[in-house]
């Protein structure tokens, strides 16, 4: 029934959406990072789920080492339970992995919580309290596109702003506060070219901050360098700029002793993750949510650092870190 729904969904988005956007939405260009899939025997805490016999899912993810570490989680897990899983992970970011679930391309993804609130659900004021954020979101997403948020991880992967411990010493700062404190010449920035544009990124830290973007007094454009995400963390380490965007589970914080500036007036948003999956889905394999659930209580930001630090820093391949993680913890055999 679901593969029916699914089938109707996806041609209709197809037909009304004949344009540049659909065709980079194809399914041949969304599996940038497919390959061989890695599978065991369920083990431990899943030993006793349900089999997914029957199920044909398609699993997305965004283009960075964490998501896609979580999309091949999602993707070895559900092919060990019995499931015919497309890989479709490594969509080139967050605007077209989401267009690719409203339009029933992927079935599932990993997803954050102040993302989806923000940045999807087009609200401007995050949620304090990880609890409640999840709760609104869950809540809106269900009613409003029939995507149902699995509970979330307890790791929070929001934005911050990193320094060498060189700049550390030069500037004795340690929260974002203390950056209207620098020099005009040194509030020089490394981000990525999404984060300049989304609703929760730079322009609104700045404001939030004292040092609005593109003023005299705050942060001019000439003083601000784009970078693909990973760029940013060695652009940073060399000092071709005082201030780099990280991700604050990202293992080369720790490999290129980086420090996170606090966020003391809590502009960034909660980001825990969460598996979400099409409504009509869940309800017709309910076992699905039983799967997820111990592996997601084990994400913590201790685990997705030294998960991420062995793609990004030792430079193995994400379907094999989420594999023998999977392996590691008992999951699987």
């Amino acid at each position: 029934m679901y593969d029916a729904l699914r089938r109707r969904r996806s041609l209709l988005a197809l037909v009304s959406t004949m344009s540049a956007m659909s065709l980079l939405l194809s399914s041949c260009f969304l599996g940038t990072a497919a390959g061989p899939i890695r599978k065991g025997d369920l083990a431990g805490p899943v030993a006793d789920v349900k089999p997914l016999d029957g199920l044909d899912i398609s699993i997305g993810s965004k283009n960075f080492s964490e998501n896609i570490i979580l999309g091949k989680m999602a993707v070895t897990l559900l092919a060990s339970a019995g499931a015919d899983v497309t890989d479709l992970t490594n969509i080139p970011g967050s605007a077209a992995a989401r267009q690719a679930q409203l339009e029933g391309q992927i079935d599932a993804m990993w997803e954050y919580t102040g993302t989806g609130w923000i940045t999807y659900l087009g609200h401007t004021k995050p949620i304090p309290d990880e609890q409640k954020q999840y709760v609104a979101v869950r809540d809106e997403d269900l009613k409003t596109n029939d995507l149902v948020w699995l509970p979330p991880a307890p790791m929070n992967n929001t934005y911050g702003f990193a320094i060498t411990q060189a700049v550390s010493k030069r500037f004795g700062i340690t929260k974002l506060s203390e950056i209207k404190d620098v020099p005009f010449k040194d509030r020089t920035f490394c981000v990525e070219s999404e984060f300049t544009n989304r609703p929760d990124g730079l322009p609104g830290m700045l404001k939030t901050y004292g040092i609005p973007q593109g003023q005299g007094n705050g942060v001019p454009e000439k003083n601000l360098k784009t970078y693909q995400t990973g760029a940013v963390y060695s652009a940073t380490a060399k000092g071709e700029c005082n201030f780099g965007e990280v991700f604050t589970t990202d293992g080369r914080i720790v490999a290129l002793d980086l420090t996170v500036l606090k966020d003391d007036k809590e502009y960034f948003p909660k980001y825990n993750v969460s598996l979400v999956v099409d409504d009509d889905l869940l309800k017709e394999y309910p076992q699905i949510e039983k799967l997820f659930a111990p592996i997601t209580e084990k994400l913590t930001n201790e685990v997705l650092l030294k998960l991420n630090a062995k793609v990004d820093v030792d430079g193995q391949e994400p379907v094999d870190v989420a594999y023998d993680w999977l392996k590691d913890e008992g999951f699987i055999k």
